[in-house]
């Protein structure tokens, strides 16, 4: 299964079992890949003229692998300024990335 189908399959049961935490890096997640299909639209047109990029699944893996980069690195923040719980709950976002790209 493609990574973005595995995310979306994931999300729809993070939702079903109402599980915050996987919904919200879920979400976040695949915005973040719908943000990366964006294009420059020119001033003339409007954005639903415009075909949006088409992403490999290499292109759709660095987008959550950068999404994972970041929760690891703001867990790793929080955990040096003594925050260890929010660290944590961080770090969980990420396994649930990691899930997704196994």
């Amino acid at each position: 299964m493609a990574i973005r189908e595995r995310l979306q399959s994931d999300l729809g049961a993070a939702l079903r079992a109402r599980d915050a935490r996987r919904t919200s890096v879920l979400r976040t997640t695949l915005s973040a890949i719908a943000n990366a299909e964006a294009v420059e639209v020119a001033a003339d047109t409007t954005a639903t003229e415009v075909a949006r990029k088409e992403l490999t699944e290499d292109d759709i893996r660095a987008v959550v692998l950068g999404e994972r980069a970041e929760l690891l690195a703001a867990a790793a923040d929080l955990r040096a300024h003594g925050r260890a719980d929010a660290a944590a709950d961080l770090e969980a976002k990420a396994a649930v990335l990691d899930a997704a790209l196994a």
